[in-house]
């Protein structure tokens, strides 16, 4: 564009106001790819369990109904399943009720079904035969400065002792670490207990599973052996829903919250106010310049050319914030993600993304931009130079 450097000039006349508005788009469009990242995370999951070489079972309703024991039974001699787990939301809590560690009640084989984490062969055995020990992730061993041998004193929110108390007391027999030292994981970040000690200790559990973990033999025959799995149940009080993992996961958030109403809230709100913020900055910077407007008409601009140089103005300031947050978001993704130790797998900015990202961009530049491009453009040359 030949008058781009007229653009450009115009656009940073006034280099504070300009930068600081440059900052509060850049923020917007972070906080849009985050939260994009977010919903769209969840909407990805659990597509087709293809390819998930587990699978999670768990009640249809509601993710806090439990399952009969004998389930896992008729869950293992379905055909393509090699292997079946269990276990029990425990929700304990150390040192203070608001400080949550995930703590789930396992069966024996429960971590046998993830061998992407590893526990020490000695201490394997002493947890096997310890009904009262644990086995906590690497993370927490370091974050609270945890050994094996330590005594381990959780609150539960919701189960109660033999005494009534729920206050629990364990033992830590082993420490869980990825098989990756640069990648945390999930495992890392947990605290698993013996199911068996669970059910037997609480009077609320009753021989009651909260969820089933399946191992598939092939794969490719995964959505087959998730309908396999639920059919077995079809028509019952205890009706399934078979998923990957982390389709579960999402499905426990969204029975929680609606996330892409959220996301949407949200954005609505941001977006408004930049709205406004842009839309107040080329109003002012425009009549700042209106003198300089009619100089360019008393030298041949026309008035659509005023019009078109007034609004590029505003559609760049738009655009290069946008580029320049949607930028970082492909930066920060991936780091919260890793930083998360599994917990959150932000996916990073795709086509789709960038190609809303820009919309938005230039849809908002257009509209802020039109109102003064309009009155540059019927600007009388006259009045203007006269201060009229």
């Amino acid at each position: 564009m030949k008058y781009f450097h007229l653009i450009w000039a115009a656009l940073f006349r006034r280099k504070t106001r300009t930068i600081l508005t440059l900052v509060s788009i850049i923020a917007a469009f972070l906080l849009f790819g985050l939260l994009d990242a977010v919903r769209v995370s969840f909407e990805q999951a659990g597509q087709s369990a293809n390819g998930a070489e587990r699978l999670q079972t768990g009640a249809r309703l509601s993710f806090i109904e439990t399952l009969p024991f004998s389930l896992g039974a008729q869950i293992e001699r379905v055909p393509g399943v090699s292997a079946v787990a269990y276990a029990n939301w425990f929700g304990g809590a150390y040192q203070d009720a608001h400080n949550q560690i995930f703590t789930f009640a396992v069966s024996p084989n429960y971590i046998d079904m993830y061998p992407e984490f590893v526990l020490d062969a000695a201490q394997r055995k002493t947890w096997d035969t310890d009904l009262n020990g644990v086995v906590v992730g690497s993370v927490l061993a370091k974050r609270y400065n945890w050994k094996v041998g330590d005594k381990l004193p959780l609150m539960s929110q919701i189960f109660p002792n033999k005494e009534g108390s729920k206050n629990w007391n364990f033992t830590i027999d082993g420490i869980l670490h990825s098989k990756d030292p640069n990648q945390n994981g999930f495992f890392d970040a947990i605290v698993l207990m013996h199911w068996k000690n669970f059910d037997e200790t609480t009077p609320y559990n009753r021989g009651q599973v909260g969820w089933y973990i399946s191992h598939v033999t092939d794969v490719n025959q995964s959505d087959r052996v998730a309908k396999a799995i639920d059919a077995l149940s079809a028509n019952s009080d205890h009706e399934t829903k078979t998923q990957t993992e982390q389709a579960a996961s999402a499905n426990w958030v969204k029975q929680m919250m609606n996330i892409g109403l959220i996301v949407t809230s949200i954005m609505g709100a941001v977006f408004f106010t930049l709205l406004l913020l842009t839309g107040n900055t080329m109003m002012q910077a425009v009549r700042e310049r209106t003198s300089e407007l009619a100089v360019l008409k008393t030298i041949g601009f026309s008035n659509t050319s005023v019009l078109g140089m007034v609004l590029a103005e505003s559609v760049l300031l738009l655009v290069l914030g946008g580029v320049i947050g949607l930028g970082l978001v492909s930066i920060l993704a991936p780091a919260i993600s890793a930083g998360s130790g599994g917990m959150l797998h932000l996916p990073s900015v795709g086509a789709s993304s960038w190609a809303l990202g820009i919309a938005l961009a230039l849809g908002i530049g257009f509209v802020v931009g039109a109102l003064p491009a309009m009155r540059a453009m019927r600007l009388n040359i006259v009045d203007a130079l006269a201060g009229r």
